[in-house]
């Protein structure tokens, strides 16, 4: 046992480490959590109010975080690239989405929970968590889209990948507001977030390697 797990190759593990930036994010999370001398503002729609609270979405809803940590170690496993850019990718929208928290305050409307029964306990427990505020964006709908995104993209999709994460990615998306933790301009704001800065990524990176190319044309010439 011992010498198997000698044999490992932890250096090429080291990348992960660049996934201890969440802890980081989470504290900033904390801080934007509040609305002390601020104003807050609703975006419930009629159709927000259509939907109904269905307990049961708790669930997805609960694991998400592990879930955007088991796809990025996913991407690291298949494509390191992919990795930095999903992990590139999180940081930016999520710092954007505290800029926006910390000047424009959104609150939902909750449901009183009265079931006694586990899943209504954990709805409890998530409302106890988190204070309904930080709504617009939703992280939970532009970390999900993302991942989602990524693997449709990605050099390494197949039909199993591509069904599991989208499928999961929806019900994580759908399960924010079936809870009633986000509304659905919340959602699309994150959709639309993920698609700015992705976009400004792929604009850095074509102006980056234009560079590149030019340098080594330059020194060709040079030689």
């Amino acid at each position: 046992m011992i010498a198997a797990i000698n044999r490992i190759e932890w250096k090429k593990y080291r990348p992960l480490l660049w996934m201890l930036v969440f802890p980081i994010l989470g504290l900033m999370y904390a801080w934007t959590n509040n609305t002390e001398n601020r104003e807050v503002y609703s975006l419930v729609t009629a159709l927000d109010q259509s939907i109904p609270f269905v307990k049961a979405f708790a669930l997805p809803y609960s694991v998400w975080i592990f879930y955007i940590y088991v796809c990025l170690i996913y991407f690291f496993k298949k494509d390191v690239n992919t990795y930095y850019k999903g992990l590139l990718t999180y940081a930016v929208c999520a710092m954007l989405c505290y800029l926006i928290y910390s000047v424009f305050q959104t609150t939902v409307p909750r449901p009183i929970v009265t079931g006694s029964d586990p899943i209504s306990d954990l709805v409890r427990y998530i409302y106890n968590r988190d204070q309904p505020f930080n709504c617009f964006p939703s992280i939970h709908c532009f970390s999900s889209y993302m991942v989602m995104r990524m693997v449709w993209t990605s050099e390494f999709r197949n039909k199993w990948n591509v069904t599991l994460i989208t499928g999961m990615s929806s019900l994580i998306i759908m399960s924010t507001m079936f809870v009633k933790q986000h509304v659905i301009l919340d959602a699309l704001a994150g959709f639309f977030l993920v698609e700015v800065v992705t976009a400004v990524m792929i604009l850095m990176e074509r102006r980056l390697k234009a560079s590149r190319r030019e340098r080594q044309k330059q020194r060709s010439y040079e030689a």
